[in-house]
C-alpha cells in the first residue's frame, strides 16, 4: 500500500496568473478541494499549498504556492501531484483501490479461499473486482452489497458471500 497517491496530472496553463488545467487522477475537485498540500514525488517530496482547485468540464483548474505566473504554471505541465492518503478522509465503506490490491478473498460461510484482488474496475455504478485465484484463473466479481460480506483492510481480506459459478465454472444441472 502506498503513501500518497496520485491527485492530477498537469496537462495545460489556464491565463496569465499561474492557474493550471489538471486532469484528475481521483475523484475529482469537490474531493481534492479538501486538501491543504500536494506532493511533487510519490514519496512525500515536494510538499506544496494547494491554493484552489475547482472543476471545469472534465478537467481541473488549479493553483498551487509558487506558481503564480504563466511561466511558473507552464514548468509545471507534465508533472502529476500526488496526496496524502493519511490527508484523506473517506466516507464510511468507501476505499482506496490502492487499499484493496492484494486483499485476499474468502467466502463467509466456508471460509474458502478464492485468490487475491488484482484489478478494481468501474465501469458502471459498482465496482468489479478481479480476483485471481491460486491456478491463476481471473475471476470477476461485482462489489455490490448482495455478494460482500466485509471489506477488512487491516486484516487485508474481503468475505464475499458468491453464487455458484462466480468463482468455479457453472454445473449445468440438465446434464444427459
Amino acid at each position: 500500500m502506498q503513501n500518497y497517491l496520485p491527485a492530477c496530472k498537469i496537462v495545460a496553463t489556464h491565463g496569465v496568473r499561474g492557474e493550471m488545467r489538471a486532469l484528475p487522477l481521483c475523484d475529482g475537485a469537490a474531493f481534492l478541494a479538501k486538501f491543504k498540500r500536494l506532493y511533487a514525488t510519490p514519496d512525500g517530496g515536494g510538499e506544496t499549498a494547494l491554493l484552489g482547485v475547482r472543476a471545469q468540464g472534465n478537467v481541473l483548474l488549479l493553483r498551487l504556492a509558487g506558481v503564480e505566473d504563466m511561466d511558473a504554471a507552464r514548468a509545471q505541465v507534465g508533472r502529476t501531484w500526488y496526496f496524502a492518503k493519511a490527508d484523506a478522509r473517506l466516507p464510511k465503506g468507501r476505499y482506496f483501490i490502492d487499499d484493496l490490491l492484494g486483499c485476499t478473498v474468502k467466502d463467509a460461510g466456508t471460509g474458502a479461499v478464492y485468490g487475491t484482488i488484482t484489478a478494481v474496475d468501474q465501469p458502471a455504478a459498482h465496482d468489479v473486482y478481479t480476483v485471481r485465484d491460486a491456478a491463476g484463473a481471473e475471476h470477476l466479481f461485482p462489489a455490490v452489497p448482495e455478494f460482500l460480506d466485509r471489506i477488512d483492510i487491516e486484516a487485508r481480506t474481503v468475505t464475499v458471500r458468491p453464487i455458484p459459478g462466480m468463482f468455479t465454472d457453472a454445473v449445468n444441472g440438465d446434464e444427459e
